[in-house]
């Protein structure tokens, strides 16, 4: 029994026994709060989980800003290819809505005049120094145009085809001072000549001239085509509308009267136009002799000049 205690197995057995009572000791002492050796070995481990802690969370925060970012960008991506996919359907579809309008004017205008023959076409040019309209359109002689060939809209006459080549043709309006236009007032009957002047084109309108002293023609009047040629040699169809009177003055000799016409045609925004190619009576209209012409001219100028005569 003596060899027991005084052998190594003995000694261990006590120094285990020794450790446990002195942790009792001691957790009974500190009241669940952590041992030294804990304490201790906290202060070293603490900062690292931090920074541990720290490196995990800016790597996370960066995987997301990185995945978050290229989602972002494949969504504009696919936002952009929208954008472009809707533009392109909404230009189409301004184009069918333009064709559509179109064909509805041109089935309107064949309704109202089955006889007349019409091209369509497009204002492709204006030159900027043209203080009466004129314009450029994208038909010419491959589409059957020819030289002096009216030009009109739904709302009314614009004017004739005063050039023209293989694609294109280049239009005078009824602003232009070079134009000549049998016209008549459709209430009274009063016909006369519809022309330019420069400073009306300023204002977008042109004149119905030649009116007799007791002409009752006044504000609000539809003023159209007479059917007759021009001295030109221009030939337009007749009751094609042309503006409606805003005012009546009397020409510098104090003889005659003109009208102030507002086209009804609106001459200076026009994007599409009609030209009539054919209509019956083209031939007989444009006959005027010119002669014919210059005998009325002076007829109206001995006229004009017979007062001062007196």
């Amino acid at each position: 029994m003596g060899d027991f205690f005084r052998s190594a197995r003995f000694k261990i057995l006590a120094l285990l026994l020794a450790f446990i009572v002195l942790c009792m000791f001691v957790t009974a002492y500190l009241g669940g709060r952590s041992s030294p050796l804990s304490q201790a070995l906290g202060v070293v481990t603490a900062p690292l989980q931090k920074l541990s802690a720290s490196i995990s969370a800016a790597a996370s925060s960066f995987f997301e800003r990185t995945i978050g970012a290229q989602k972002l960008y494949e969504e504009n991506l696919a936002l952009k290819e929208e954008i472009r996919t809707l533009r392109s359907q909404q230009v189409e579809y301004e184009q069918y809505k333009r064709e559509n309008e179109h064909y509805r004017q041109v089935l309107g205008l064949k309704e109202q005049n089955p006889e007349f023959e019409f091209e369509p076409a497009e204002v492709i040019g204006r030159e900027p120094t043209d203080r009466f309209g004129g314009f450029t359109v994208d038909k010419g002689t491959l589409n059957g145009v020819a030289a002096h060939d009216p030009v009109i809209t739904p709302d009314g006459l614009v004017g004739w085809i005063s050039e023209v080549g293989l694609t294109y043709a280049k239009v005078t309006t009824i602003l232009d001072v070079s134009i000549d236009v049998g016209a008549a007032d459709t209430r009274t009957r009063d016909s006369g000549v519809v022309t330019g002047d420069i400073l009306l084109a300023d204002e977008g309108r042109c004149k119905l001239g030649y009116l007799p002293r007791e002409s009752a023609v006044t504000a609000g009047d539809i003023v159209a085509t007479s059917g007759l040629g021009s001295v030109f040699g221009v030939a337009f169809p007749r009751g094609l509308i042309i503006g409606t009177v805003t005012e009546v003055r009397t020409e510098n000799n104090g003889i005659v009267l003109y009208a102030v016409v507002e086209p009804a045609a609106q001459i200076h925004s026009l994007q599409d136009v009609f030209i009539l190619t054919s209509f019956p009576g083209q031939s007989s209209a444009a006959a005027l002799p010119q002669e014919e012409a210059s005998s009325a001219s002076s007829e109206t100028s001995s006229g004009e000049d017979a007062p001062d005569d007196q």
